[in-house]
């Protein structure tokens, strides 16, 4: 087996895409090309994007094509080719028995009760992903607590993910199948291609990556995430004892700092030294 590959897996926005208030270092993202350029490094986009809007964002922000895409919070999973996008069947079926063959429409109508809730755009949903939107003044506990109560009492296991869009300045709830997380897209795929744990590398900055932040694949939490999720993250982390699988960049930490992609560099150097021959590393880098 080779030694030195890596299974590189990456949320987008916010984490690879600029488009949080921060600053980005401008040379960055060219480094991050030219290191998913290599023949070692398998790319993953783990984001809860749909299809068409990753695409979008791979034309729009010049991002590398991933040989992997885990979307719409992993309910779907891609292997991306020069013949398409191409769904990996096994993990529909997977994460489909936890809904016990219910479907989308049938959960809506289950939670039609809780006018609280605000359906998203058609385009955010889909067989195994119902997504909803949650103002900020309301007991966002309270409410994800009622949906999961409601949904246990018709025989179905789901996964709750709450995420903030800073933008819109909305909550965000995903009602997914229980195994339909990024950690558990990410621990299939993992096993699917034969990687190692210490051949897998995630970034990401918000809430919907917690539980991979959380978990023992190693992780870098970007430097412009939010200092609640950088809290939650650690927390989580140790309370998992997983401390040394969470590394957070910082600014200072090289001359590109921490954001966004710098940030994605920062843990591939933290985590893969044997790749750091293949980087151009800033000056100050550890």
């Amino acid at each position: 087996m080779n030694s030195r590959r890596l299974l590189l897996c990456t949320d987008l926005d916010r984490t690879l895409i600029p488009n949080g208030p921060q600053a980005e270092h401008p040379e960055a993202r060219h480094h991050f090309r030219r290191l998913c350029c290599l023949p070692e490094v398998l790319l993953a986009y783990v984001t809860g994007r749909h299809q068409a809007l990753v695409q979008q964002a791979i034309s729009d922000y010049a991002l590398p094509e991933p040989d992997f895409a885990i979307t719409d919070v992993g309910t779907q999973i891609y292997r991306v080719t020069d013949g398409g996008w191409m769904a990996i069947p096994r993990w529909q079926q997977e994460i489909g028995a936890d809904w016990q063959g219910g479907r989308r429409k049938q959960l809506q109508a289950w939670l039609s009760p809780l006018t609280e809730l605000r359906l998203q755009e058609a385009s955010r949903q889909n067989r195994f992903k119902l997504s909803y939107y949650l103002s900020l003044d309301r007991d966002q506990a309270w409410v994800m607590g009622d949906i999961e109560n409601r949904l246990k009492q018709k025989g179905v296991n789901v996964s709750l993910i709450w995420s903030v869009d800073e933008q819109k300045n909305i909550g965000l709830i995903d009602v997914l199948p229980c195994k339909a997380t990024k950690l558990h897209a990410l621990e299939f795929l993992q096993r699917e291609l034969g990687y190692q744990p210490h051949e897998v590398l995630f970034a990401g900055d918000s809430g919907n990556d917690l539980t991979v932040l959380g978990s023992a694949i190693r992780s870098v939490l970007v430097a412009n995430a939010s200092a609640e999720i950088k809290r939650q993250a650690q927390q989580l982390a140790a309370q998992n004892g997983q401390a040394e699988s969470l590394y957070l960049a910082t600014e200072t930490a090289s001359d590109w700092g921490g954001n966004y992609a710098a940030g994605i560099l920062q843990g591939v150097w933290h985590f893969a030294p044997e790749f750091r021959d293949r980087l151009q590393p800033p000056e100050g880098s550890p």
